[in-house]
């Protein structure tokens, strides 16, 4: 094994803890941590022999983790495309593949900042000397962030002041700290440090950010496509209503 694949491997263990044989461990995207988490606790409520183990990092990186051999069982990414990559390497199971929520994608400021930001073309400001955004080829929400600066014709001339980051919610730390001036981040990314940053304006995209999840092909624990239909649930679907996440069509919150 490659020291990089090797690296990999033991940041996902550090991440999922040992995993015992009534473990189910899901491997979900950085913007659904706080959601998953709640969602963790009422799965174990109402499934007491099953102990759920939560790995987050960017979708990209779930991937390589798991088209690396990772123990996982349920795969939740931020994004349709890497859900797909994994389907064509036949990571997961694609019979129990769901789209289970929609988000969007907005710039965020620091909370005291003064700037007036309002418009992706007001980015290209001077006083706008760093904007935060998420690495596109592992990031969900930068690979959208790419896509819609290519279509305002700003990418070229914005690359210069974007500092990539590893996944969203570094994006969204690097602007709460007020390290840089602007940052693509979730709406609800935004709401959960909405003390430390305000939220400039929505993106328009042509592609919707949908969040896909299903049972990996691999899966140990036969309750993983028990947790995806819980996670499609009324149950699951208040959940993530509660964080900001709006339903997927299909999908029912009470």
């Amino acid at each position: 094994m490659k020291p990089a694949n090797t690296a990999l491997l033991a940041a996902f263990a550090l991440a999922a803890a040992p995993a015992l044989a009534d473990d189910l461990t899901v491997s979900a995207a950085a913007s659904l941590k706080e959601a998953f988490q709640e969602i963790n606790a009422a799965y174990q409520k109402a499934h007491p022999d099953t102990a759920v183990k939560l790995n987050t990092a960017a979708s990209g990186v779930l991937l390589q983790q798991l088209a690396q051999g990772a123990p996982v069982d349920v795969l939740a990414t931020a994004d349709q495309t890497t859900m797909d990559k994994a389907q064509e390497q036949n990571l997961i199971d694609q019979s129990h593949r769901r789209t289970f929520a929609l988000n969007d994608l907005v710039v965020v400021q620091p909370k005291d900042s003064r700037l007036k930001i309002k418009t992706l073309a007001d980015l290209k400001a001077a006083t706008v000397g760093r904007i935060a955004a998420g690495n596109p080829d592992s990031v969900p929400a930068g690979r959208y962030t790419k896509g819609a600066l290519e279509k305002a014709g700003l990418y070229t001339t914005l690359q210069p002041k974007i500092v990539s980051t590893q996944n969203v919610r570094q994006a969204l730390d690097y602007v709460a700290r007020g390290e840089t001036e602007a940052g693509f981040v979730y709406r609800t990314d935004a709401v959960l440090a909405k003390d430390k940053v305000r939220t400039a304006f929505a993106v328009a995209l042509e592609t919707p950010v949908s969040y896909a999840i299903a049972p990996a092909a691999a899966a140990k624990n036969k309750a993983a496509a028990s947790y995806v239909d819980f996670v499609l649930s009324p149950a699951g679907q208040t959940i993530l209503k509660k964080y900001g996440f709006s339903p997927a069509k299909g999908s029912k919150a009470k």
